[in-house]
């Protein structure tokens, strides 16, 4: 990982700071949650690296239990307001926790990620989360691509290939059910952005 840019815990309170300059907490919830987790009947989830809670909350209003989970105070602080705002507080709740370390007591229906950078790296970090994933549960994983053409540069390691991600997921207890590379634009904190995704979601036989 590049030094110059660790993703610890200081860097995600400076970027979930209220003051930052570089404020995605209004972002519009990602859309591969509709697409890809849409179909699936509610019960546990598991958002890890929630940010400011939008796919948690997205989960929240559509029947799920969901726990959201970041390293950041501040971040985490936004969710449980927002939370409360649209009455969701008895369908979510929020962890403070480095991810890279956590032993959770439990495993959920459904686990999903959304640009979350830890600094053990991708591959280890969605190894790492995918191991909480209760038996006939799901998985969805959604990273930048292994590109810094396009879109907004990441320090060594932050970044995944689709086949990368897949290859975690090739033993006889997981199948792959869907995986794909896309490009979409954004607009939050006034400006646009150009976001080029990977997206694997695969279902725990057992």
């Amino acid at each position: 990982m590049n030094a110059a840019h660790r993703f610890d815990r200081t860097y995600w309170e400076n970027h979930w700071a209220p003051t930052a300059s570089n404020d995605t907490r209004h972002l519009p919830v990602n859309p591969y949650l509709s697409a890809e987790i849409g179909h699936l009947p509610p019960g546990t989830a598991l958002d890890a690296g929630c940010g400011a809670g939008t796919e948690a909350l997205w989960l929240a209003t559509r029947g799920w239990q969901v726990t959201g989970a970041d390293i950041s105070a501040s971040a985490l602080a936004t969710a449980t307001a927002r939370a409360s705002a649209a009455g969701l507080s008895s369908s979510t709740e929020w962890v403070e926790v480095d991810l890279t370390c956590w032993e959770p007591d439990r495993r959920w229906d459904l686990v999903i990620t959304n640009y979350a950078h830890p600094e053990s790296g991708q591959l280890a970090f969605y190894a790492q989360i995918a191991s909480w994933v209760a038996p006939a549960g799901t998985i969805l994983i959604v990273g930048h691509v292994h590109d810094s053409d396009h879109g907004h540069a990441h320090p060594d390691g932050a970044t995944a290939t689709q086949g990368g991600i897949t290859e975690l997921f090739t033993r006889p207890d997981w199948r792959v059910e869907s995986r794909y590379e896309n490009a979409r634009n954004v607009h939050g904190g006034g400006r646009q952005m150009q976001l080029r995704d990977v997206i694997v979601r695969a279902r725990r036989i057992s």
